[in-house]
């Protein structure tokens, strides 16, 4: 009788690490997922850019200081693999965006140029698309960090060499200010 229990304790162990190993390997591809979503967003902005810049360049003669560092930080960015690599380079891209279309503010051709019109209203739809895919991905970490982390599953994870997802996070502190507004 104590060899049946004794094998009933085994088989639970088993079905039980069987089960947190899916698990595992489920919030795993959606880590994969979540970023592959990401990649994809990024890839449009990274192809929109250059008509972007070739737009303002016309209008903007004496800002190539500007244009060229978003062309620099869109190819370093394009180059990044890792969330961890990727989230600064993207971060300080959005900036120097930002400055280039405060650039439009002061050359009113530019402003009424529809192409340019056209290309600031895609990327702000590419920007918020990019931040869906950053939530997702966040959530898709969070639920692997989760398991990765927690006991008992964490003995899972450990044996088959799961690890804990990174954040895509912002990396400047005003970014995470709330906007003031003044009238």
């Amino acid at each position: 009788m104590a060899g049946w229990i004794f094998l009933g304790v085994i088989v639970l162990i088993a079905l039980w690490a069987v089960v947190i190993f899916n698990k595992l390997v489920k919030n795993r591809n959606l880590v994969l997922e979540g970023w592959s979503g990401i990649d994809v967003q990024l890839k449009r902005r990274y192809d929109l850019i250059p008509n972007l810049v070739e737009t303002v360049k016309g209008y903007t003669k004496h800002e190539e200081g500007t244009l060229s560092k978003v062309v620099e930080l869109r190819n370093a960015a394009g180059k990044a693999q890792t969330a961890a690599e990727k989230a600064p380079l993207e971060t300080a891209l959005t900036g120097m965006l930002r400055q280039v279309f405060a650039l439009a503010e002061a050359y009113p051709d530019l402003k009424a140029n529809q192409n340019f019109l056209d290309l600031q209203e895609q990327l702000s739809e590419i920007e918020e698309q990019i931040q869906f895919a950053r939530r997702y991905y966040n959530g898709a970490a969070r639920d692997m960090n989760i398991l990765v982390q927690s006991f008992p599953s964490n003995f899972i994870a450990s044996s088959f060499g799961f690890n804990a997802a990174d954040y895509f996070e912002i990396e400047l502190a005003t970014e995470r200010d709330a906007p003031k507004v003044q009238f």
